[in-house]
């Protein structure tokens, strides 16, 4: 009985070791980054990190790209050029900016991943580097040695977002100061190699040992003829509970796709929009909820919810009372063709929750502040 339970503990142990995707890694690739910089050239840019008012510049478009190495010891090397523009008004060296200057950079770095310390952790990938460069900035050119700090979180083999900080140290420090730039911009790597993780390796080594251990195990319990028994009623067991565990999870992904699916169905319907300091629904937004009463009385197990919103013009209190007079009239009309009240609820949330940069003060088309007045719609039950 004692060779059998330690034969049985190492085959569930063998199981709870099995290699999974998890255990493989990205170790060497080519990088690609496309993304935006922001230059902080103050005079006292790392004691104030986060003055974003005052001392950060940025361009509003793509203004950093880079290319790189990397290699299975964690040693990476890539060239990064960026362009940015010190604005007006702006602290630069310690003094407002008094006009728009061009800011040119070309970088090279070697940088190195922490997770070959840390451990790999799959989608965050943290790194350090040291480099040098040249920058025109302030209209003064200077050669720089560079430190960075960032990071990289993966969403798939290819692709994910780099973050990064690097601090650029002039090397004529009488004719030019320090400053710090900051980047975020999507990755994609190319020429993927892949292999086991640390943990793979470990776990590797340890399911050999194991199954060498299993057959020392099973070559000398040859007579144990009951316990054998014993042991494949047990797996068995184990068997079924898997294959049910897997029957439910297969059962609620179908439902969950099912979900998905009809959420998009109802998103490409579009929103229904309203004219400025209005709740009243066209003839196309009434054809558009037609189409939506369609679903639902496809779907008769659905219950829908519809946030309705309004533009940032005017006081908030008049925009929540609007965004709830548009909920209620949306619903009014669904509910007039047929579709149980108990199906369709509504909440208002006024000029709290803009889709783009339109809010107090900033000056917006009146197309770009059309999109705001919306009612749009979310399964809630399924």
């Amino acid at each position: 009985m004692m060779v059998m339970a330690i034969l049985c503990h190492a085959f569930i142990s063998a199981q709870d070791l099995e290699l999974t995707k998890k255990d493989s890694i990205v170790q060497s690739y080519w990088l690609v980054t496309v993304g935006a910089n922001a230059v902080d050239d103050s005079g006292d840019e790392f004691g104030e990190l986060f003055d974003f008012k005052e001392g950060w510049n940025m361009v509003p478009y793509p203004s950093r790209v880079s290319v790189g190495r990397y290699f299975k010891n964690g040693i990476g090397l890539e060239a990064i050029g960026s362009y940015n523009r010190y604005k007006e008004g702006k602290i630069v060296d310690n003094v407002v900016n008094p006009e728009d200057i061009d800011y040119w950079g070309l970088d090279f770095r070697v940088s190195y991943d922490l997770n070959q310390i840390l451990g790999h952790t799959g989608f965050f990938d943290p790194y350090i580097g040291v480099g040098a460069g040249y920058t025109d900035a302030n209209n003064q050119g200077r050669g720089t040695y560079n430190a960075v700090l960032g990071f990289r979180t993966w969403f798939s083999d290819h692709w994910g977002i780099d973050f990064n900080s690097t601090g650029k140290w002039a090397m004529d420090t009488e004719n030019a100061t320090n400053h710090v730039q900051h980047a975020v911009g999507v990755a994609y790597r190319f020429e993927v190699e892949k292999g086991l993780s640390r943990k793979g390796e470990e776990k590797l080594a340890m399911l050999k040992e194991m199954e060498e251990e299993q057959k020392r195990v099973q070559d000398s319990i040859a007579n144990a003829e009951e316990e054998a028994r014993l042991l494949a009623e047990r797996l068995q067991k184990e068997k079924e509970a898997a294959e049910l565990a897997a029957a439910e999870k297969a059962k609620k992904d179908a439902e969950d796709a099912r979900r998905a699916a009809l959420q998009t169905k109802i998103n490409e319907l579009g929103n229904v929009y309203f004219k400025l300091n209005s709740s009243y629904l066209t003839a196309n937004d009434k054809e558009l909820l037609d189409k939506l009463v369609a679903i639902m009385n496809d779907e008769p197990n659905i219950i829908i919810r519809v946030t309705a919103h309004t533009d940032s013009r005017g006081t908030e209190k008049y925009n929540q009372w609007l965004s709830e007079r548009r909920a209620e009239r949306t619903v009014a009309y669904v509910v007039s063709k047929g579709i149980s009240e108990d199906r369709i609820s509504h909440e208002a949330f006024g000029e709290t929750q803009l889709v783009n940069e339109c809010s107090d003060g900033v000056p917006c088309t009146e197309e770009k502040h059309a999109k705001n007045r919306r009612s749009d719609f979310q399964i809630i039950e399924f």
